[in-house]
């Protein structure tokens, strides 16, 4: 079990953590890992290596404005590690990758992180690495969170099918479920100017996603509300809830309604803790087996 020890100022905290984690990691020098290269570079070159991608996938995987990445991709091509040229698939977009050169640099990034690391924890006991691991790993999924932006979307966009599509995935995964046909009958209810459909971003991905419709004078409905396994935990489900009830109130709704499936236990728990009551069935939706309303002020 781990032991937090947090200060009285969280604020404080978070602040004194910055500056003795950059410091030591070595963010601070104009060659990071002594690469040759500032730290922001030497990220990109990490994140093309990782995966090639476009210009404004990089952008939306590091959260940076375009005029700033682009004066770091012009750093790395002048130095010959990446490569930018259009995207055969789509010629308005540019993707980059890396050179021969890049590669050999990459991976020695790979290794000098590595060793950079390994300082960090070589003075700590085994059972002091397993609690560093822990706090490290509680606070990059917090850190995450607390930077989540909510995006409204067209429900039939590709980025919104591509959640949806791993939410009908996971109820496949925990009882008997069929999607035939419910994006196509979803897609016109969820948009404006009755329904709006949100993504919870991070990184430039996906990790949550729900939606809000109108059915009656004054009430809605919350559909399609799912996050992604990895982020449980971090509070992003009771954060987009609320961010949907939000949108709801914006189409003057009163009521909002929601219904779950048994096997969902997390989810009914979320909503009992969100001030849902019970209440009888309000649809013919035949995987549903819970149905939830709250009154919204």
């Amino acid at each position: 079990m781990v032991r937090y020890m947090i200060d009285v100022d969280p604020m404080a905290t978070v602040r004194r953590f910055n500056r003795s984690y950059t410091q030591r990691i070595g963010a601070l020098e104009d060659s990071f890992l002594g690469l040759g290269l500032p730290l922001g570079a030497t990220r990109l070159l990490f994140e093309v290596g990782v995966q090639p991608a476009t210009v404004q996938a990089l952008r939306g995987r590091l959260g940076l404005d375009s005029g700033y990445v682009s004066r770091l991709l012009r750093r790395l091509e002048a130095d010959g590690l990446v490569e930018v040229a259009a995207d055969p698939a789509d010629r308005r977009r540019r993707v980059v990758s890396l050179t021969p050169i890049g590669e050999k640099r990459w991976s020695e990034l790979e290794a000098r992180s590595d060793d950079k690391a390994k300082t960090l924890l070589e003075p700590l006991s085994e059972r002091q690495q397993r609690r560093l691991a822990a706090c490290l790993s509680e606070a990059d999924l917090l850190v995450r969170a607390a930077t989540v932006t909510f995006e409204e979307v067209d429900p039939a966009s590709p980025a919104a099918r591509e959640a949806t599509g791993m939410y009908f995935t996971e109820l496949r995964r925990r009882f008997d479920f069929d999607d035939a046909g419910l994006d196509r009958r979803d897609a016109e209810a969820l948009r404006p100017p009755g329904g709006v459909f949100v993504l919870a971003v991070s990184d430039g991905e996906a990790v949550a996603c729900g939606g809000v419709q109108t059915i009656g004078a004054g009430v809605g409905e919350i559909k399609r509300m799912w996050v992604r396994d990895t982020w449980r935990g971090a509070g992003l489900g009771g954060r987009l809830l609320h961010h949907l009830e939000e949108r709801a109130r914006n189409f003057r709704h009163a009521l909002v309604r929601l219904d779950t499936n048994e096997t969902l236990t997390e989810a009914i728990g979320l909503y009992e803790r969100s001030g849902y009551r019970p209440i009888d069935r309000y649809n013919d939706n035949p995987h549903a087996t819970h149905f939830f309303e709250k009154p919204l002020e």
